[in-house]
């Protein structure tokens, strides 16, 4: 690995895609940040580690390892310890911080022992039957959320009115893993705020016809609405400080994306924190940063240059 610090000089290799359910969305991102950053005069290399081995990849004469992997692999900590041992340095935050935030019960955990407000929440497990499950979900109440452990993009997801709807939606969550996390549904508005380390990017109201912000509403819908201004009431930044202090909990480092619920008395409550959000042209750490007036290959510039100074910051540690 090239020990070339000045980031205009970087060659620069672009992970994406990987063998998670998220693929497409990180084929995606992938490419976009690889054309961002050639276009400003960075040597890139695009590396599919569902193709090409990562552990014994010839990491010579590469500067940094830009990770725009989504979902398992790449947001779980797994790609980090790999790149941790072979000392290469990489955007987004380290092995322990994103183990942490791609489990949505082990976030959990973390913001109420630091005060973080969140949904209540309860767990069930493959190994459970019906019956328990469903005793589980009236000890929480209707409606509720159902989501998979460790997933993102919203895969596995489902808002469950009634009991009746509730066999259904754990079938989809289970198929992503054994333990599934049942969520209170908030009545309210969402919002999602991007940090860059601990500050944060402006915050956006997010609204959609769907029945909520799904994988379709977040990657193919024209008909999504980002709104920036909250009429002076004080609402997005309140949003910006509890999602800041999410990040703080879980410990995550660069880029990173925080999911918000605002209910009916204006309280915000953190849903999850993403450690690699996405990079594509309907992703939305780039619009925030846009609306910051922050060019998408200052962006992913910035994002090399943190990777870089923390790494320099490790080494002389």
């Amino acid at each position: 690995m090239s020990d070339n610090s000045n980031p205009n000089q970087s060659t620069i290799a672009v992970l994406a895609g990987g063998p998670s359910a998220e693929r497409e969305v990180s084929l995606k991102s992938g490419a976009a940040v690889a054309a961002a950053l050639r276009a400003g005069g960075y040597t890139v290399r695009e590396i599919d580690p569902k193709f090409t081995d990562v552990a014994k990849f010839d990491w010579r004469g590469i500067n940094v390892a830009f990770l725009a992997l989504h979902g398992e692999f790449g947001e779980d900590g797994t790609v980090q310890e790999l790149l941790d041992k072979l000392g290469v340095p990489y955007t987004g935050s380290g092995a322990n911080a994103s183990r942490i935030a791609f489990s949505k019960l082990a976030a959990k955990q973390r913001f109420v022992q630091n005060g973080v407000s969140t949904p209540p929440w309860l767990v069930v497990e493959s190994t459970l039957s019906p019956g328990q499950c469903a005793a589980q979900a009236r000890r929480l109440g209707f409606p509720l959320v159902v989501k998979p452990d460790q997933q993102g993009s919203s895969l596995g997801v489902t808002i469950v009115r009634d009991e009746e709807q509730l066999g259904g939606a754990l079938e989809i969550a289970f198929g992503y893993g054994r333990v599934v996390v049942l969520e209170q549904a908030i009545d309210g508005a969402e919002w999602t705020v991007g940090l860059l380390d601990s500050h944060p990017l402006p915050p956006i109201r997010i609204g959609t016809d769907h029945t909520f912000f799904d994988y379709d509403a977040k990657y193919h819908a024209d008909d999504t609405r980002y709104q920036f201004d909250d009429d002076g009431s004080g609402v997005a930044a309140m949003v910006s400080r509890v999602a800041r202090d999410a990040c703080a909990a879980v410990g995550t480092k660069g880029v990173a994306r925080v999911d918000v619920m605002v209910d009916r008395l204006s309280r915000p409550l953190v849903l999850e924190v993403n450690t690699i959000p996405g990079f594509t042209d309907h992703s939305l750490v780039p619009k925030a940063a846009a609306h910051a007036g922050m060019k998408f290959v200052e962006l992913c510039e910035w994002c090399v240059t943190s990777a870089l100074a923390r790494d320099k910051g490790r080494r002389a540690a």
